[in-house]
C-alpha cells in the first residue's frame, strides 16, 4: 500500500513548507484572508487566521485530504465497515449518539435499537434512583455515586462532569455527589470515599471485560468498604456496573439485570458517548442533560459527513494539525480553555489524541517515514499563562488551540463597585490577547521606542509567529460540551486517516502491562513466602529489593 508521504500531494506540501512566508504581523494585516480564514457551526467559531498559512496552504491541505480519502473513509467509518483492520472491528461511536430514526449499520444489523434500549434502560435506572424510589440497603436514599474505571472509562465522563458543573446544569446535581475512582493508588480509594456514608452511596464499576486489573482492584476496595458497613446483602443494591461480561458482573455480587452495556465497536476513549459516561452523568445531572449532551455531538457528526472542506470544522482542525505536526515539525499542542469548567477537557483529548494517533506504522504494518502524533498538554487559561506560557512565547514554538465563551456559566460584575470590566470580561481580555501576542511578537525597535535599557531588549524580545487557533463557543452548556467533544474526536481521525495509520487499537499499552503482571507476581511472592527477587536486570532488581526492605511508618533509607 503506498505512504501518503509517497504522492504528490504530500511532496507539494513539504516544497511548500520550505518556502518563505511573511510574519503573522503581516498576513494578520490582510483582511481578506483573516475573512476566509474562519468558519462557523451553529454556535462554534472556528477563526484560523493566527496559522503560518496561506490560501495555497490550505489548497495543498485540501488536496491532502482528497488524496488520502479523508471524507470517503470517515463515511465508510459510519457505514460500519471495519476500519480498525488488527482488532477486525467497527467503529462506531457516531452511532451512540444517533438519534431514534437514524441508521448505522453493523456486521449487517442496525445498532440504533440497541443503542436507544440501553440508552432508555439508563434512564428508567437514573431516575428511581434520583428520585429515591431506588434505595440502599438500610433504607437511604443514594445520593452519592462513585464511578470506578480508568483510562477511557473514566477521562471523558469526568470532563463531561466537570464542565457542567457550574450554571444551570449544576442546579440538577444539588444534594448529589459523583466522585471518579481510576488511579489504583490506594489514596485514589481515600480520596474518592473520603466523607461517604456507605449507606447512600452507589457504586458503578466501568469494564468492558471485567478483567482491567485496575479497575477491578478498586471494585473489589469499593466492595469491601460497602460489606464491612452493611453486609453482603448491600451489594447488588449498592453496585451496578457498565460492562459486557454478564456472567462475570454476577460472580462479582452485582445484578445482572443492572448492567449497562456496549459494544465492541466502541473504543474505550471514544466511550463517553456510551454507558459509561452517560450512566454516571445522568445519575448526576439526570437524563435529559445527557440527551441535550448526545444531541451536540449528533450535531457535529452530521456536520463532518455533509459540510464542504472550507466550512467543515473538524476537517479543518485536523489538517492543520497535519501541517503544523508533519510539515512544520513542531511536535506539541497546547489546549487553553478559557473557563475552568473546561479543566478536564486537555486530559481526556490527550488520551483522545495520544492513544489514537501515537503509532509508528501504516494500517498495513509498513513503518512510517515521518513521525506521527502530537504531545498533547493544556490548562484552564489563565492558569497557564502564569505556568508554561512563557516557553510559549521566547522558547519552542508550541501550536495552540484557544477555547473561549461568549457567555460565563457564573456572571460575576461588580462594575458598579469599583471593578472596570466583570470578572467573565477580565477572563476573555486574556483569551483575546494571548493568541495575537504570539502571532505578532515584538521586536527590538518597538522596545527601543519604549525607551526599554539596551541590555534587556533581548531578554523582552517576543520573536512572534507563533500558530494558534481560536475556537469561540456561545456557552458551555450539555449540548455545546456534546460539539467539544465530537469536534475533538473527529479531528484526530482527520489526521490518522491522513497519516494511513489505525487510530482506533491501542497495542502500545499492553507491553507495560505484560511486565507489570510479572513484578506483582515477584511481590506476593516476596511479601508471602521471603522470596528473593530473581528474573530482572540488576537496576530493577536492585531498587524491588530496596522497596520491600522498606517497611511502612519506619522512615525510609533511600
Amino acid at each position: 500500500m503506498p505512504l501518503i508521504s509517497d504522492t504528490a500531494a504530500w511532496k507539494a506540501l513539504e516544497a511548500h513548507a520550505g518556502e518563505s512566508m511573511a510574519h503573522l504581523k503581516f498576513l494578520m494585516e490582510d483582511e481578506k484572508r483573516t475573512d476566509k480564514m474562519t468558519a462557523c457551526f451553529e454556535g462554534l467559531f472556528f477563526d484560523y487566521s493566527r496559522q503560518t498559512a496561506t490560501e495555497k496552504t490550505m489548497e495543498l491541505l485540501f488536496d491532502l485530504a482528497r488524496e488520502a480519502r479523508v471524507v470517503d473513509k470517515f463515511r465508510e467509518m459510519a457505514e460500519g465497515k471495519h476500519i480498525n483492520s488488527t482488532e477486525d472491528r467497527a467503529v462506531m461511536h457516531m452511532a451512540l449518539r444517533a438519534d431514534p430514526e437514524d441508521k448505522f449499520m453493523v456486521d449487517g444489523k442496525d445498532v440504533v435499537g440497541p443503542v436507544h434500549a440501553v440508552l432508555n434502560k439508563i434512564k428508567a435506572f437514573s431516575d428511581k434512583v434520583r428520585s429515591g424510589e431506588w434505595k440502599g440497603a438500610t433504607g437511604k436514599a443514594l445520593t452519592n455515586v462513585v464511578a470506578i474505571g480508568i483510562g477511557g472509562s473514566y477521562l471523558g465522563a469526568e470532563f463531561v462532569a466537570e464542565a457542567l458543573s457550574t450554571g444551570p446544569t449544576a442546579k440538577k446535581a444539588e444534594g448529589r455527589t459523583l466522585r471518579f475512582l481510576a488511579n489504583v493508588d490506594p489514596v485514589g480509594v481515600e480520596r474518592a470515599l473520603r466523607g461517604l456514608d456507605p449507606e447512600s452511596t452507589l457504586c458503578v464499576v466501568i469494564s468492558k471485560t471485567f478483567t482491567t486489573a485496575e479497575t477491578m482492584l478498586n471494585a473489589r476496595t469499593v466492595r469491601k468498604w460497602i460489606v464491612d458497613a452493611m453486609g453482603e446483602k448491600a451489594v447488588p443494591l449498592h453496585m451496578i456496573a457498565c460492562s459486557a461480561t454478564p456472567a462475570k458482573v454476577e460472580a462479582f455480587g452485582i445484578n445482572p439485570d443492572n448492567m449497562f452495556t456496549f459494544w465492541n465497536w466502541v473504543g474505550g476513549r471514544y466511550s463517553v458517548s456510551s454507558a459509561v459516561g452517560i450512566m454516571p452523568l445522568s445519575l448526576h445531572y439526570g437524563f435529559e442533560t445527557c440527551a441535550h449532551f448526545l444531541k451536540g455531538a449528533r450535531s457535529i457528526d452530521r456536520h463532518l459527513l455533509t459540510t464542504p472542506p472550507r466550512k467543515n470544522l473538524p476537517l479543518l482542525m485536523g489538517l492543520l494539525g497535519i501541517w503544523n505536526a508533519s510539515f512544520k515539525h513542531h511536535a506539541t499542542r497546547a489546549i487553553a480553555c478559557y473557563a475552568q469548567g473546561m479543566l478536564k477537557f486537555a486530559p481526556h483529548i490527550q488520551q483522545v489524541d495520544m492513544e489514537s494517533n501515537g503509532k509508528r506504522v501504516a494500517v498495513d504494518g509498513s513503518v512510517l517515514p515521518f513521525p506521527t502524533g502530537e504531545i498533547d498538554f493544556g490548562e484552564p487559561g489563565t492558569n497557564g499563562q502564569h505556568s508554561f506560557y512563557q516557553l510559549f512565547h521566547q522558547g519552542r514554538v508550541v501550536p495552540m488551540d484557544f477555547i473561549g465563551f461568549v457567555k460565563s456559566a457564573y456572571p460575576i460584575d461588580n462594575t458598579k463597585s469599583g471593578e472596570t470590566v466583570s470578572n467573565h470580561d477580565e477572563l476573555m481580555s486574556n483569551f483575546f490577547a494571548q493568541p495575537d501576542a504570539l502571532a505578532y511578537g515584538k521586536d527590538a525597535a518597538e522596545l527601543k521606542k519604549e525607551g526599554v535599557p539596551e541590555p534587556l531588549i533581548p531578554h523582552k524580545t517576543f520573536p512572534g509567529n507563533r500558530p494558534s487557533n481560536m475556537l469561540m463557543v456561545d456557552e458551555c452548556s450539555p449540548y455545546t460540551v456534546g460539539q467539544l467533544l465530537a469536534l475533538y474526536e473527529h479531528r484526530t481521525g482527520v489526521q490518522g486517516f491522513v497519516w494511513g495509520l489505525n487510530s482506533f487499537d491501542q497495542y502500545g499499552v499492553e507491553l507495560g502491562k505484560v511486565l507489570g503482571k510479572k513484578v506483582r507476581n515477584q511481590l506476593a511472592s516476596s511479601r508471602g513466602k521471603g522470596a528473593d527477587v530473581s528474573g530482572f536486570n540488576p537496576s530493577t532488581t536492585r531498587l524491588l529489593r530496596m522497596y520491600l526492605g522498606a517497611k511502612e511508618g519506619t522512615e525510609s533509607k533511600l
